[in-house]
């Protein structure tokens, strides 16, 4: 069996598509570099973090882009008549009074590992743009068209263009062509595909909260008119009929279906396997209960699906409900490298595990500068928008440990750099080495922000030596605290214990739709020259174990 989540931690909105015995799925990103992470399989089970598409913080600029901005769900598709790989993304600049201002961008590669085209502007009609290779050769542009309008069902409906590769640009506007499949309203991530003659608009409705499902709608003609499948929702966390169409909040916790482990199922992109067997991958994720809290955040899923003899796609095993394990393929099994769980920072690059909100993290971080070191580079404060030097990876557990031994001579009070634990630039816990001028000496305390309000831990602030010290963070489940050592043998815990669950979509108010992530960090903010060595990164988790 294939255990879900397939992708866990922060992984939303996956997008999947085949080449030859190659699988690849596409993630959303929002204001984290690099961006568009491309998973790799050749049997649907076995995964592998095989590159990403955007590594170029100038042409894709994210920065002073409030968190959950960004990066809004890549569709990946491959072309075959083209042999070229496609990505369509948008960038959301703004969602200030519910304008949603997005600018959606084309982009194609010969090799999935690229190098990737120049960005092709398309529209900014609305956001999860995404596009069909049709067989007579043109191309359409299906997106969600975002409503502004007093008096118009919100967010809006499902439009469509068509896109001229030879002009690089779309033909005319946008137009509607689906209000969805279901009554659950918030219709979005639509996915347009053709099959027997059919075209099949796969799309996410109920918003990306404890309502969303996945839905489908067919047409002979690709204007429509399309009908919806009379089974709708074919996959979701919460079956059953529930007309919210004039509620457009996405998150609707009361909607939380206690008899399954996934939640907020919806999202979904589907692949048809050289064998026949089809599989669906979609969002979800797994809430601390009663809190319905994600800190996770929406991670991936895979479900094993069936055509039917009239032609709309089912769960195999006959049912709505997303499951926590569904059937493998009958592909030969393929291991698949994981990332590691501890990092000596030995090799001659920076693992592509690591990610850095809005600039890429080689920008401040190398370990070539001292061997078997990765040396951060101190910027800005962790609460910036611009250019801040977390080398972060994502937290795949709420069970987990995390340990670094560092290197770092703070010199005046604006240098500190340590470990963190970060939801956003307004939501983090950060234990931290710095120079304390009431000390008159370097020591260790704690700084956590909480919803934008800042607490400094004075109280348990320590005097440290300026040699390399250990430290390290406890999670267990919803606790979270900080330790530290001189030896790595004997370690002394350092500050309160926090609370896990408040890291998530649900409970910080600046940010949505990313996760939990957990790195290093470094802060200069006199000359943004200061540095601090790190020997190592170890990360073990238990992800066996669910939020609960």
């Amino acid at each position: 069996m294939i255990q879900n989540p397939i992708f866990k931690g922060f992984n939303p909105d996956p997008c999947v598509c085949r080449k030859g015995e190659d699988y690849y799925a596409a993630v959303s990103t929002f204001e984290w570099f690099p961006g568009i992470p491309i998973y790799h399989s050749k049997d649907l089970k076995n995964w592998e973090l095989y590159t990403h598409v955007l590594n170029d913080d100038e042409k894709v600029n994210l920065r002073k882009l409030p968190s959950a901005k960004g990066i809004w769900a890549p569709c990946l598709t491959y072309c075959e008549e083209e042999d070229l790989f496609y990505v369509v993304y948008g960038v959301m600049n703004s969602m200030n009074a519910r304008y949603f201002d997005v600018n959606n961008y084309l982009i194609t590669a010969k090799d999935i590992c690229g190098p990737w085209s120049e960005p092709v502007y398309l529209h900014s009609s609305g956001f999860d743009a995404s596009i069909l290779h049709d067989d007579d050769g043109r191309k359409w542009i299906v997106s969600l068209e975002w409503e502004t309008r007093e008096g118009y069902e919100k967010p809006g409906a499902i439009c469509m263009v068509e896109y001229s590769p030879k002009k690089r640009e779309i033909i005319g506007y946008p137009k509607r062509i689906w209000n969805g499949g279901t009554d659950r309203g918030c219709i979005e991530a639509p996915h347009l595909t053709k099959r027997n003659g059919f075209y099949y608009l796969m799309c996410a409705e109920g918003g990306t909260g404890y309502n969303h499902c996945v839905t489908m709608a067919r047409s002979r003609q690709v204007w429509g008119p399309y009908e919806g499948d009379p089974a709708n929702p074919i996959v979701t966390s919460v079956p059953g009929v529930s007309n919210e169409r004039h509620d457009p909040d996405h998150l609707k916790p009361r909607y939380y279906n206690p008899d399954s482990v996934l939640q907020k199922s919806g999202h979904g992109s589907y692949v048809e396997t050289q064998n026949g067997e089809v599989y669906l991958l979609h969002l979800c994720a797994r809430p601390f209960v009663p809190e319905l809290r994600c800190t996770l955040g929406r991670e991936t899923a895979i479900q094993k699906m069936k055509w039917t003899e009239d032609g709309w796609l089912r769960m195999a095993d006959g049912s709505h409900l997303a499951k926590m394990e569904t059937e493998e393929s009958n592909l030969l099994e393929v291991p698949m490298a994981n990332i590691p769980d501890f990092d000596d920072f030995d090799g001659e690059e920076l693992g592509n595990w690591y990610y850095a909100p809005r600039i890429m993290p080689q920008s401040f971080a190398d370990v070539k500068a001292r061997s078997g070191y990765v040396r951060i580079r101190g910027q800005e404060s962790r609460t910036s928008l611009n250019e801040v030097s977390i080398l972060a990876r994502k937290l795949t557990s709420v069970y987990a440990r995390i340990t670094t031994k560092m290197d770092f001579k703070p010199e005046v009070h604006q240098h500190s750099a340590g470990l963190i634990l970060y939801y956003d630039n307004m939501n983090y816990i950060n234990l931290r080495k710095y120079y304390s001028e009431t000390l008159g000496q370097s020591a260790l305390s704690i700084i956590h922000l909480e919803n934008g309000e800042k607490t400094e831990f004075l109280n348990t602030r320590i005097p440290v030596e300026d040699r390399e010290i250990y430290l390290r963070l406890y999670i267990e489940g919803r606790k979270s605290w900080f330790a530290w050592s001189y030896d790595g043998e004997v370690y002394e815990k350092i500050g309160r214990v926090f609370d896990t669950t408040r890291f998530s979509d649900e409970y910080c108010k600046y940010g949505e739709f990313t996760g939990t992530m957990v790195g290093l960090t470094c802060a200069d903010r006199v000359k943004h020259a200061h540095c601090a060595d790190f020997d190592f990164f170890e990360y073990i988790a238990d992800e066996s174990r669910n939020p609960s």
